[in-house]
């Protein structure tokens, strides 16, 4: 038996890939590679390129393969991007789920772990985001990560599916040098991309009520994820129970300007980021708590800010310099 990543050629897909065929849970890999490289995908892992609204093409692919849960991670990511784009998102991470869950049902594939967003809280009003924080989603991304939840949960009640959905936040760092962030959107990637162009990195605002005025996230080391993501598979095969909804956080979160100071020492290239005007809607801190996922799916932050910098700088440089 095996489980069928979606969206698994991806930056986080390919980690959980590779965390899943470590643990010898056989991974089939299923994406469209819109956002994803074939080349991501470790080798001896059957690789199907499709897109997830191709539901009979899902089928067929769960019924080749035997498929026993699914890891659902393929959609349309791009916070910023999806509120110039809805229709868009809503089609690919709403409509790619239902055709996804109604393949699952009638292949007879009764174990899902969703691939969820912080975006689901929106801008919250509490020092630490736990599972019970009410949800407030500002952007289509964040609405269609919600309605999926909200789908997965019917399809358990009315189908018997087995599920969790794990929300996280800043996902970072790399597990193998020949994978790494190729968002045009997140942090690390832009940072990266100046440095290595000789541009002056950015930060959006230093007077934000923070103990150094830039704002407060939560980063997360891919393999950490990708580790809590197999953990959750193998619960839900052995048929144990989880929550429905699991925060990955850790509980802390750095600033803006503890990455950059970060980045400066592992690199070394000396730098002072250009402080520019705050961006509209940017909150000052959001971070999460980890103890649910902790006591449930082996969740723990096992790697400190150095290690995802280095991880992840590493692995750019690799792609970056001609072999």
């Amino acid at each position: 038996m095996s489980w069928l990543v979606t969206g698994g050629a991806g930056y986080i897909g390919s980690h959980v890939t590779k965390a899943l065929q470590e643990a010898g849970l056989s991974p089939v890999v299923y994406d469209d590679l819109s956002s994803g490289h074939a080349s991501f995908v470790p080798g001896g892992v059957p690789f199907v390129e499709a897109t997830i609204l191709d539901e009979a093409k899902v089928l067929a692919t769960l019924r080749e393969h035997r498929i026993e849960g699914v890891i659902h991670l393929a959609g349309f990511k791009y916070a910023g991007v999806s509120v110039s784009r809805p229709l868009h998102t809503y089609e690919q991470n709403v409509t790619g789920t239902v055709h996804l869950l109604r393949a699952m049902h009638e292949a007879g594939v009764g174990n899902l772990v969703f691939s969820s967003s912080a975006a689901c809280y929106g801008t919250p009003d509490v020092d630490l985001v736990t599972e019970d924080t009410p949800t407030g989603p500002e952007s289509p991304y964040g609405e269609t990560k919600l309605a999926g939840e909200w789908l997965i949960a019917d399809a358990g009640r009315a189908h018997g599916l087995r599920h969790t959905s794990l929300r996280y936040f800043n996902v970072v760092g790399s597990g193998s040098t020949d994978l790494f962030d190729t968002s045009p959107h997140n942090l690390f990637p832009l940072v990266f991309d100046a440095l290595v162009e000789g541009r002056t990195p950015h930060i959006n605002g230093d007077d934000y009520p923070t103990p150094d005025g830039t704002c407060v996230r939560d980063y997360l080391h891919v393999t950490d994820l990708a580790h809590s993501h197999v953990v959750a598979a193998q619960r839900l095969a052995a048929g144990e129970e989880l929550a429905p909804v699991y925060n990955l956080g850790s509980g802390e979160g750095v600033s803006v300007r503890q990455i950059m100071d970060a980045v400066r020492e592992v690199t070394g290239i000396e730098f002072e980021p250009e402080v520019r005007e705050r961006r509209p809607g940017d909150p000052a801190r959001i971070v999460a708590s980890g103890e649910l996922a902790a006591r449930d799916i082996d969740w723990r932050m096992r790697h400190d800010l150095a290690d995802m910098v280095r991880s992840a700088w590493e692995a750019r440089r690799r792609a970056t310099t001609p072999a």
